[in-house]
């Protein structure tokens, strides 16, 4: 960690201290006292980052649970403040730039963080300080070394975290779960998945309001422990296109995809990682590939064995767009999108079989028939006939939504005071360190070692040593 971002944490966690304090002392007079002797009545929310996420995000709590209540909100930009008042149709509403202001407020039972990426990790560390419940967008951490210091403070908060990639709380992911569970396709041996776009806004370019200056928001809040940058509305809105405080596509997407194959394997993650890609289309000045490819090794475990997971995303794709995840094992697929699945069985008899593009036509006449006499004696015919395909197909129920179902799991455990929630920052972390080590193996062009159980970085594992050679058998040392 270097020296001036190791000072940033430090002085941030001590003005947190001394807003939260002061909060304390002198609480807002807009503050409603919280209801006695049945705190768990009303569990109220502030939204720390009013962007795209951050307003999705609050809508789905808000939809999720008829006792969760909107009571502050921070963004950086004051345009986003002034709309959040109307579109939560709260005149009222508190609203600030400094999200430690709600960190002070005794009656903020939860948050959620939707900053940019680069404050994930300080944002959710002061939250649970201030004992606050946290709901914090994916990736958890903004690079690897962070995700063990947020994991620390929510054990010692003791307090409710979720990790929002959403998607895994809908009805197909735990329909595929279940069915890898009961062994419906054999042994997993390769993943794929894809989440490819075509379009502008899919490439990042949000759009940048007209007024938007350094007096209408706060740049040097924005930059953070980010390296110093000169105004840049551009940075501001689309900062995903900027390693500074984005993680780019990997961040974004790959994270989706592993976190679902995660939750429907049981997995704990790879232990080895590859990527590769390039800026292939939108060239207007990101630093970060819109076209990637990522290889990941998984190790055995007692929930699967050893399988090969790819991972793609394509920005330039202006062929036909079909993304998905396809598990696959010895005994069938599955393939499937959040709006549901299709599982095809499909077994190998037993017999091996012969003939057609096999080498028995080159055996001498005599020599074939000896083996099909061998063949029939070895295999008889019950073994030599394939079970016909079989194809299960599931659609997600109409009304299924997996946004509003990650936060009720989120809203439960914090009235219930637990921590067991389905996306904990354990979870979340396993799923983030992977595909930031994408990153990491595609800027500096070098496969990246883990240990998914210990969640730290692994040396290379040693290349297998060859077989000893064959001793030679008493006729050939007589031969000799």
């Amino acid at each position: 960690m270097s020296s001036s971002r190791r000072h940033f944490i430090k002085s941030l966690s001590a003005a947190s201290a001394l807003v939260a304090a002061e909060g304390v002392a002198k609480p807002f007079n807009i503050i409603r006292d919280l209801k006695k002797g049945s705190p768990n009545d009303k569990i109220r929310l502030a939204t720390i980052g009013m962007g795209i996420q951050g307003h999705s995000d609050t809508k789905a709590a808000l939809r999720s649970n008829p006792n969760v209540e909107l009571v502050a909100a921070a963004d950086l930009y004051d345009g986003r403040l002034k709309q959040a008042k109307v579109a939560f149709s709260n005149p009222g509403l508190f609203t600030t730039r400094d999200f430690r202001e709600i960190l002070a407020r005794p009656d903020v039972d939860a948050v959620i963080i939707a900053t940019p990426d680069h404050w994930h990790d300080h944002a959710t560390i002061a939250a649970l300080n201030a004992k606050k419940a946290v709901y914090c967008e994916k990736p958890m951490v903004q690079h690897i070394d962070e995700g063990r210091a947020v994991i620390d403070a929510w054990k010692k908060s003791g307090k409710t975290m979720q990790v929002g990639s959403q998607r895994i709380s809908g009805a197909t992911f735990k329909e595929a779960q279940r069915l890898v569970k009961a062994g419906d396709i054999g042994q997993i041996n390769f993943i794929e998945s894809s989440n490819d776009r075509f379009s502008s806004i899919g490439a990042w370019n949000y759009s940048i309001p007209p007024d938007a200056s350094a007096q209408t928001l706060d740049w040097d809040k924005f930059l953070g422990d980010a390296p110093k940058h000169p105004f840049d509305a551009k940075r501001f809105f689309r900062w995903r296109n900027y390693r500074d405080y984005g993680t780019g596509v990997a961040g974004d997407l790959f994270v989706h995809l592993i976190t679902g194959v995660h939750f429907v394997t049981g997995s704990m993650g790879p232990s080895r990682i590859y990527s590769s890609g390039n800026l292939a289309y939108w060239k207007d000045g990101r630093d970060v590939p819109d076209v990637m490819a990522c290889i990941m090794d998984y190790p055995q475990t007692d929930k699967h064995n050893a399988f090969q997971m790819v991972l793609r995303v394509n920005f330039a794709n202006a062929g036909k767009i079909n993304d998905a995840t396809r598990i696959i094992g010895s005994e069938g697929e599955i393939k499937f999108t959040e709006n549901g699945l299709v599982m095809t069985k499909k077994k190998l008899p037993q017999a091996p079989g012969y003939g057609g593009y096999d080498s028995m036509f080159t055996f001498p006449e005599e020599t074939q028939q000896e083996f099909v006499k061998q063949y029939d004696a070895q295999w008889p015919p019950e073994t030599r006939q394939a079970e016909p395909a079989k194809e299960y197909t599931f659609d997600a129920p109409k009304d299924d939504d997996a946004h509003r179902n990650h936060f009720a799991d989120f809203f439960e455990n914090v009235a219930k005071g637990s921590q067991g929630v389905i996306e904990d920052p354990v979870f979340g972390f396993r799923a983030a360190a992977p595909v930031l080590a994408c990153n990491e193996s595609y800027f500096e062009s070098k496969p990246v070692f883990w240990d998914p159980v210990a969640m730290t970085r692994a040396k290379p594992a040693p290349a297998p040593k060859p077989a000893p050679a064959p001793k030679a058998s008493a006729q050939n040392k007589a031969q000799k």
